[in-house]
C-alpha cells in the first residue's frame, strides 16, 4: 500500500544533530525506535507507576506496559491512515520516558518544587533532555542522536509551544503543526490509558460494573448488548468484551475522523499538514464527549479513590524530602550528577536525577539517606 501523500517520508527527514551513515536495512525512524528501546530510560519505565503500585498486584499496568499498548494502537492507526508507522512507533515508545516516579503526582510535585526557581517540570521536555543529554551509549555523540522528527514529536505531540516563552525550543518549528504521525500520539495515549485504567480499576475491585454503567454511557451501551448476547457468561469476560468494543469504537473514530479532517482541510502534502491553522488528528465531537465522560469517571472514582490517594501521598512525601536532601548534599548523587551540579543550577540537576529514578529506587534512597521513619512514604 502506497503511503498517503501527506505522510512523513523518511527520505525527507531533516536528519540527526550529528550526521551518521545510513544503515543498510533499517531506515532512520526504525533506528530511532530501536535506540529508544535499548535506552536505560525506557527500561526504567518497567518500575514506574501508571496508576497502581505493585502493592496491589503484579498484573496491573506499569509505565512500560502502558507504553507498549500505546505503540500497538499508534502503529495500527498510522497504518490505517497510510502514515509512517515507524515514526509513529518510535514516538509512542519515547512519549513517556520523561515521566518521573509516581506518575502524574510525581510530575506535579517536581513542577511545584521547581517553581520557586522560576522553572517548570514538563515530562515531554524532560524526555528531550534525556535523549539529548543523559543517555550516554555511543562513542561519537552525546545522547541518542535521534532524527529531528522524533525529537520534534517528543516535544510537540501533545501541545503547541510559543517561541517567546520557550526560545530554547525554537529549532522545532513552533509556529507549525507537527506531522500527523506525531499528532496521533496524544489521542492513542488516551485510548490506551482510559481502557487500561478501567480494566485495572475493575480488577482491583475499586470499580464495579454497576458503578461504571451508571456513569459511563459508552460502557453501558456496549455492556447491555454483551449481556444480552452472552447470558450466563462470567462477569469478567463480559467486562473484557465491553472494554474491547469501547477501544475499537474510539480507535476507529480517531482514524475516520482524522481522515475526514484532512480531507476537509484540503491537505495533500506534509506542508499542508504543518501549515494548517489547527491540528487535524482527533476524535469526532460525539466520541470526544463520550471519552470525556469516561475520563471524568476515572478521575472521580479511581484516581481519587482514598486508597490510591494514600499511596500517592506517601510516595510524594518521600520525593519532596529527597529533593531537599540532595540540594543540601549534592555529593550524595552519583559522580556524574555531582559534576553536572557544579556547572549547572543544582536544583535542575537534582530534579533530573530524581525524575530518572524508578519508584522503588526512590523509596530505597529515601530510607537509606533519611531513615525509614522520616516520612510516611517509607512505609
Amino acid at each position: 500500500m502506497a503511503p498517503a501523500t501527506y505522510a512523513m517520508d523518511v527520505a525527507n527527514s531533516r536528519g540527526r544533530r550529528f550526521p551518521e551513515p545510513s544503515h543498510p536495512y533499517r531506515n532512520a525512524y526504525a533506528r530511532d525506535r530501536d535506540r529508544v528501546i535499548h535506552s536505560r530510560a525506557f527500561r526504567r519505565l518497567e518500575a514506574k507507576t501508571q496508576v497502581f503500585t505493585t502493592r496491589y498486584s503484579d498484573h496491573f499496568r506499569n509505565r512500560l506496559t502502558h507504553t507498549l499498548e500505546v505503540a500497538q494502537i499508534a502503529r495500527t492507526a498510522a497504518g490505517a491512515l497510510e502514515l509512517n508507522t515507524d515514526l509513529a512507533e518510535a514516538l509512542s515508545l519515547a512519549h513517556d520516558i520523561g515521566h518521573p516516579p509516581f506518575g502524574h503526582a510525581g510530575e506535579r510535585k517536581l513542577d511545584e518544587l521547581l517553581r520557586p526557581y522560576g522553572e517548570r517540570f514538563n515530562h515531554n521536555l524532560q524526555a528531550l533532555r534525556i535523549v539529548e543529554e543523559f543517555e550516554q551509549r555511543y562513542l561519537d555523540f552525546p545522547g541518542l542522536n535521534l532524527t529531528f522528527e522524533v525529537r520534534e514529536g517528543i516535544v510537540k505531540h501533545s501541545r503547541d509551544y510559543d517561541t517567546a516563552q520557550f526560545p530554547e525550543l525554537a529549532e522545532y518549528l513552533l509556529d507549525e503543526r507537527p506531522p500527523l504521525e506525531s499528532q496521533l500520539i496524544d489521542f492513542v495515549d488516551e485510548i490506551a490509558y482510559n481502557s487500561a485504567d478501567l480494566d485495572d480499576g475493575f480488577e482491583s475491585k475499586l470499580l464495579d460494573i454497576e458503578m461504571i454503567c451508571a456513569s459511563v454511557p459508552l460502557f453501558a451501551e456496549f455492556y447491555e448488548d454483551v449481556e444480552r448476547t452472552h447470558l450466563g457468561a462470567r462477569d469478567k469476560l463480559k467486562f473484557n468484551e465491553t472494554v474491547k468494543r469501547m477501544l475499537d469504537r474510539v480507535a476507529t473514530d480517531l482514524i475516520e475522523n482524522t481522515r475526514a479532517q484532512v480531507a476537509a482541510a484540503g491537505a495533500h502534502t506534509l506542508e499542508d499538514i504543518r501549515r494548517a491553522p489547527r491540528r487535524l488528528a482527533g476524535f469526532s465531537p460525539k466520541v470526544a464527549a463520550e471519552n470525556a465522560a469516561l475520563k471524568r469517571f476515572l478521575h472521580t472514582r479511581l484516581y481519587n479513590h482514598p486508597s490510591i490517594v494514600i499511596d500517592r501521598e506517601r510516595s510524594v512525601d518521600a520525593l519532596t524530602q529527597l529533593f531537599a536532601y540532595y540540594l543540601d548534599h549534592p555529593e550524595a548523587m552519583p559522580k556524574s550528577y555531582t559534576e553536572f551540579a557544579q556547572r549547572n543550577p543544582p536544583y535542575r540537576i537534582v530534579c533530573d536525577y530524581i525524575a530518572g529514578m524508578t519508584d522503588h529506587f526512590l523509596l530505597r534512597q529515601h530510607a537509606e539517606l533519611l531513615g525509614a521513619g522520616s516520612a510516611r512514604s517509607a512505609d
